[in-house]
This record gives C-alpha cells, sequence and structure tokens, in this order.
C-alpha cells in the first residue's frame, strides 16, 4: 500500500518568504542609495563646516639674522681668530688687520695738532705786536708832521732850504704808508683769529680740523679689529688669510645667528583672508620629520613679494594675465630646551589656526 505525502504547505512557504525577500529588497535598495548620499552630503557639509581654520603654507623657509662682516678701512689681514661653523658671542673678536700703518698715521695727526695750536697761540701774540708797530710808527708820523709844520714856516723865512723842507714832507708821506701797511698787515692776522684778538686757540677752525682729523684716524684704529656685532655662527671664514691686503667694504665672512631666528611664509593672497598677526602655527621642518614647533604670526608685509622685484608686474599692459600673488608672512619661533638645531634656508610647512569657524551663511 503506497503512502502519499502532501509537499503543498511547504511550497507555499518557500514561496512567501523568498517573495518578502524581494519586497525587503526593492525597499532597502532605495534606501541604501539614498542613505549612501546623504552619508556622503552630510561629510561633506561636516568637513566644509569644519574645514578652512587651518591655512598650510608649504612655501616657507627658516630665516636667521644674519651679515657679511666687513671693514670700512683698508689694511693687511693681521689674524683670524675664529674657524669655519665656530659659535660666537656677541663682542668676540673676528678678524685683526695690521694696525702699525694707522698708528703712524695717528701719531703724526696728534703731533701736527699739538704743533698747530702752539702755531696759533703765537699768531694771537703776533697780532698784539703787530698793534704796537703801528703805534710806534703812528708816533713817527706825528713827530713828522709837527717837524713838516716847523718847516713850513722856516722855509719862508729862510731858515731853512727848500731841500730840507721836501726832504721832510717825503719822509712823512713814507712814514703814512708804513702805517697803513702795519695796519693792514694787522687786519690779515686778525681776519685768521676770527675777528677776536682774544679768541681761545682751541676754538679755532684750523684747530678744530685737526682735531677732527685726529679722531678719523682714531676711529680708523678702532676699526682695524671687528668684532661680532651678535652672537652666531661664523661661516666661509676661510675665504680670509693672514696676510691679504683686504680692502674696505670688501667683504671678508659671513656671521649667522642662532638666537634671531624665524620662519618666512609665502601663502596666496586668497588663503589670507582670516589671517591675523598673534594667530598660533604649528611648525614642522622636512629635516626633523614628526617633530613640530609652536609659534605664532608676527607681522604679515603690507606688499606682495613682486613689488620689490627687478620686473615688477606690468598690469596696465594689453597682455596682463592675472596671477595669484604671494604675501610674506613672518612667523615667531618659541624655542625650547634639547630641540635640535635649526639652520636657515630650511624648508618649513607651517599650519596656521586663524580660528575662524564656517556658518551655513557663508554658502548663500
Amino acid at each position: 500500500m503506497s503512502q502519499v505525502i502532501n509537499v503543498g504547505p511547504r511550497v507555499d512557504e518557500r514561496t512567501t518568504t523568498a517573495a518578502r525577500r524581494r519586497i525587503g529588497l526593492a525597499f532597502l535598495r532605495p534606501l541604501l542609495m539614498l542613505g549612501g548620499i546623504a552619508v556622503v552630503i552630510i561629510g561633506a557639509g561636516w568637513w566644509w563646516m569644519t574645514g578652512g581654520r587651518v591655512v598650510s603654507i608649504d612655501d616657507a623657509y627658516v630665516r636667521a639674522a644674519k651679515e657679511v662682516i666687513a671693514t670700512d678701512v683698508s689694511g693687511i689681514v693681521q689674524s683670524v681668530p675664529v674657524h669655519e661653523g665656530q659659535r660666537v658671542r656677541k663682542g668676540d673678536v673676528l678678524l685683526r688687520l695690521d694696525p702699525l700703518p694707522f698708528k703712524l698715521a695717528l701719531d703724526g695727526a696728534i703731533a701736527y695738532r699739538d704743533g698747530l695750536l702752539s702755531t696759533l697761540d703765537a699768531e694771537r701774540l703776533d697780532y698784539q705786536r703787530m698793534l704796537r708797530d703801528v703805534e710806534v710808527k703812528q708816533a713817527q708820523v706825528d713827530d713828522d708832521q709837527a717837524k713838516l709844520d716847523r718847516f713850513a714856516n722856516l722855509v719862508k723865512s729862510g731858515g731853512v732850504t727848500k731841500l730840507d723842507y721836501d726832504a721832510v714832507r717825503f719822509k712823512l708821506l713814507a712814514d703814512k704808508r708804513q702805517v697803513e701797511a702795519l695796519k693792514t698787515t694787522a687786519a690779515v692776522a686778525l681776519t685768521k683769529l676770527g675777528g677776536d684778538p682774544n679768541v681761545d686757540s682751541h676754538t679755532q677752525t684750523d684747530y678744530l680740523q685737526a682735531v677732527a682729523k685726529v679722531s678719523e684716524l682714531q676711529r680708523q684704529l678702532e676699526h682695524t679689529v671687528i668684532y661680532a656685532p651678535f652672537s652666531g655662527v661664523v661661516t666661509q671664514v676661510d675665504s680670509v688669510q693672514p696676510g691679504m691686503y683686504l680692502a674696505a667694504a670688501t667683504p671678508a665672512f659671513g656671521l649667522v645667528s642662532y638666537e634671531n631666528m624665524w620662519v618666512e611664509a609665502n601663502p596666496k593672497e586668497t588663503e589670507l583672508t582670516h589671517v591675523t598677526p598673534g594667530d598660533p602655527v604649528d611648525i614642522t621642518v622636512d629635516t626633523y620629520p614628526g617633530l613640530v614647533w609652536k609659534g605664532q604670526v608676527a607681522s604679515i608685509a603690507p606688499n606682495s613679494g613682486s613689488e620689490f622685484s627687478v620686473l615688477p608686474a606690468q598690469n596696465t599692459s594689453g597682455n596682463w594675465v592675472k596671477v595669484v600673488q604671494r604675501i610674506p608672512v613672518r612667523i615667531s619661533i618659541v624655542r625650547k630646551e634639547g630641540e635640535p638645531p635649526l639652520r636657515a634656508g630650511m624648508s618649513v610647512i607651517a599650519e596656521i589656526d586663524t580660528g575662524h569657524k564656517r556658518s551655513w551663511r557663508d554658502l548663500f
């Protein structure tokens, strides 16, 4: 006797389950599609709202105060007491020139100044002597005049001859000319004294010029020794050797500060919208990956980098093309003990935290 198996309900259950799955997938598919779009929109909105606060600048470099060491006097290099890469403090001796020629010139100027003072004192006394000579000669003129007056009466009566009378008259004229010459000489001497017969020789022009000459030669002698104007590291020292002639204003070697250092960043002008002095900055140096220095915006240049270029942009020309300019920004560095050394010219990435927060109103 055969057994009959009823499979109808199981088939119906399978069909119902498959239908339910299809219906669920039909609802889930658009939900996933719309949900993915919604997630992207929400993520983009969150990124936009929280973005724009930090300005990252990769066109930045470490800068340091530097100076090309030179002297304003010419001479033979006597010694260079520093070596390449040596750290020096402010006031340390960097270079010496042979001081002998400058000492000899200074000694000669001092001797001339002191001798000139004696000469000027003698001229003042000589002027007084000239005045005495004028008085003496004027007395002679007065005597000649009185004698001529007496001879004028006697010549009429025949008491003196015409020849004696003429001799007295000519002598009077000659003495008068001598008085005039002595007065002129005295006037010249008075002019040399500046119009004051009792003038102090230390205040006269010639003496002051001599004093200035001594001061100048003293300054040149002092400048034969070059001192470090600030603390730093000397570089390219080997370009100067003892015995060589160093002309005035000729660069000897360089001095780079290790204390006065900063970062010079050159962001695009469109990135400076919310940057202000005082904003905090995170500084990373390519040489030291993983290390972060702290700093802050010290100043923003009042001009773009092209303003002082050799050939600045000529925006009035017909072939002008608009180019986004870069504005130099100076960033001070907060140095801490134990940090690795920074060197001028190192590449830097500076991230400026402007503190700016966007709002939905910025979209409209």
